[in-house]
């Protein structure tokens, strides 16, 4: 009975391993450490060396600029011999940590505000390149590092704008900017660096989170599938061994009968009873799913009742009711038993489970055109300010309770995304929205409807032939 039992509970199992890969997937990927590799940032620094040179020298021999020549050459000097260091203390598929880019970042900034501070600091037109290590900071590192170097740029942007070696020609005149003018061009610089900060930043999270979230999707369809081809693997074995189980017990039946009472006849019996557990754990097994090719269509309420079951002993009542259209369709149709409709019907369950306060019901409908789910709840529904954005992954974090029991699987918004995207890829169309107020079930309410031909494979209730089974490999 032991195996039994263990074998009912694969369902609810394989649900928590999904939430509980999700949860480790979000933890891995909000820690950026060994990102960025070294010979990038030092291929970028040599480019920024080059420039420098030729800005020196051209502004020198061509415009007649008087420049401190040496401490240029020295700071350029500075940035050879670090650039140096790293490529000799490193490997060359070297990546940076947080705190690596970080201070890689904060030693460009700071050669560059103190060239800056030597050829005229904010009348120099290239003050403006105080913006790229800023940038770089809010696409690769935290919010907190790139805070501080954003601080850092802006405290060079004004150091620089007050004191520096001001720029002269040959004969003496002085390129100054206006008052007003040189102003402007510090408050264009502080807005900049935090405009495209936040800019950066946020498009770059949007895009670790779609990141994240496509391949949590893709680790749940693929633990889905696994399962279901494990389940072909044991309904095949259960099939194969029927016939000699079926053997032992009619062998060990007719010992039964001829051997008189003795220790022979007790094990005639153990082995009786221990073919009949053999069938009992391989029937059981056979319920994580069947790859049989005549068993991949199955009734639409068989799949919603797979999808919801793993669910159904968490406290919640949970009904499923059947709402056909009225257009002359007969019965319910046969749809496939895809893993992403599966897992997708699956995630939507939960959701509602957990934040349902006593039910959760399930109405299945289907017409001529169009086959749906509606999953409702008399939870507190989905707030207004979400709704609109539902869908998308790590939206907000669910908190504990203030019982100390958690509602449910935690999660970020990423349980709705998965199951949105497995669903739209079988020609799903979802929609969210709140029940009617003051009604039974006046919570969150989620349909999902396929046209006709998406999910049965053709236009009539049946799904055509698909020929013999496949060999299981």
């Amino acid at each position: 009975m032991a195996d039994l039992t263990a074998a009912d509970q694969i369902p609810e199992r394989e649900a928590e391993a999904v939430q509980t890969d999700q949860k480790q997937l979000v933890t891995r990927s909000d820690t950026r450490a060994n990102w960025i590799r070294l010979r990038t940032l030092v291929y970028l620094r040599w480019v920024a060396i080059a420039g420098q040179l030729v800005a020196l020298n051209v502004a020198q021999r061509i415009y007649d600029l008087q420049l401190e020549m040496a401490l240029c050459y020295l700071a350029i000097g500075i940035s050879v011999v670090a650039n140096l260091m790293a490529i000799w203390l490193y490997p060359e598929n070297k990546r940076l940590s947080e705190t690596e880019t970080f201070f890689f970042l904060l030693f460009d900034l700071m050669q560059l505000g103190f060239l800056l501070a030597l050829t005229g600091g904010l009348n120099n037109p290239f003050s403006l390149l105080v913006l790229a290590p800023v940038t770089i900071s809010a696409t690769v590192l935290p919010t907190a590092p790139t805070m501080l170097l954003g601080a850092v740029a802006l405290a060079v942007v004004s150091f620089t704008g007050l004191f520096h070696v001001p720029l002269r020609t040959s004969d003496g005149f002085v390129l100054q900017n206006s008052y007003l003018f040189a102003l402007g061009f510090w408050a264009a610089i502080v807005v900049g660096c935090t405009f495209i900060a936040i800019y950066a930043r946020r498009v770059t999270e949007e895009m670790h989170a779609m990141s994240r979230a496509l391949l949590a999707t893709q680790m749940a369809l693929a633990r889905e599938q696994k399962l279901t081809d494990l389940g072909g693997v044991v309904a095949a074995a259960a099939h194969e061994l029927g016939t000699p189980l079926a053997t032992i017990k009619l062998v060990s039946g007719e010992l039964m009968d001829e051997l008189p009472e003795g220790d022979l006849r007790e094990d005639a019996v153990l082995i009786r009873s221990q073919a009949d557990r053999c069938r009992d754990i391989l029937r059981s097994m056979g319920r994580a799913g069947k790859d049989d090719l005549h068993l991949r269509y199955a009734p639409f309420e068989t799949v919603v009742r797979e999808a919801a079951e793993p669910h159904m002993n968490r406290g919640k009542e949970i009904t499923i009711h059947f709402a056909p259209g009225e257009d002359g369709s007969k019965g319910q149709p046969q749809i496939r038993r895809h893993p992403e409709v599966i897992h997708g019907l699956r995630n939507l369950v939960q959701n509602a489970v957990d934040f349902a306060k006593t039910e959760v019901c399930i109405e299945l409908s289907w017409n001529g055109r169009n086959i749906s789910v509606e999953i409702a709840d008399d939870g507190r529904g989905f707030s207004a300010a979400v709704i609109g954005r539902l869908g998308d992954p790590f939206m907000r974090s669910r908190r504990r309770s203030t019982s100390g029991q958690r509602p449910g699987y935690e999660g970020m918004g990423l349980g709705l995304f998965i199951a949105k995207t497995l669903l739209e890829r079988t020609g799903a169309d979802i929609r969210f929205a709140n029940g009617p107020m003051g009604g039974r079930l006046s919570g969150a309410r989620v349909s999902v409807i396929w046209p006709h031909g998406k999910i049965t494979g053709g236009d009539g209730e049946k799904p055509s032939p698909m020929g013999q089974n496949e060999r299981i490999t």
